[in-house]
């Protein structure tokens, strides 16, 4: 009977753990995706005034060197230029749910979709350009709203499951 109580207890407190660790590793994935978005447009920035490949080809071939997570979304993008513009194929491919990134984000990135092969080489690469900017102050706040509520979450989980445990004693 007490070996059962504590293993009950136990899994209360590990899953009220868990959920405070996995709440705030949102706030780390961000900040990565983030990063990684950045990484991703500098190269679409260099594919684009070097290469004057198709925008399909760019991004396939960029999705096959970033991350899993952000590689879907040009992935997404290449495939979806099939079948629209680039502009809304890309709108279409950032509005799918696999990101950590929140709506103020997923905003700045359908801006690059204004003059996303509807300009000349230079207008594109200028709209990158800002986009990069944008992305800079995002990640800094990003990393400001990781820092505080990361160690939050984590302690949170720990101390609601602590307090589970401890009513129900």
């Amino acid at each position: 009977m007490l070996g059962m109580k504590i293993l009950i207890y136990s899994c209360i407190f590990l899953t009220c753990s868990a959920i405070g660790i996995l709440k705030s590793q949102k706030y780390t994935h961000r900040v990565d995706e983030l990063k990684e978005f950045k990484n991703a447009l500098n190269m679409f920035k260099t594919k684009i005034k070097f290469t004057y490949e198709p925008l399909p080809e760019i991004f396939k071939q960029i999705s096959a060197s970033i991350s899993p997570n952000i590689g879907s979304i040009f992935k997404i993008a290449s495939y979806n230029m099939s079948f629209f513009p680039a502009g809304d194929a890309w709108s279409k491919a950032i509005d799918t749910d696999i990101l950590n990134i929140n709506s103020e984000d997923k905003k700045l990135l359908k801006d690059l979709s204004k003059l996303l092969g509807a300009t000349d080489v230079e207008g594109q690469i200028s709209q990158i350009e800002v986009t990069e900017n944008f992305l800079n102050e995002q990640i800094k706040k990003a990393e400001k709203e990781r820092d505080k509520n990361e160690l939050m979450y984590r302690k949170l989980g720990i101390i609601i499951g602590l307090g589970i445990v401890i009513i129900l004693i």
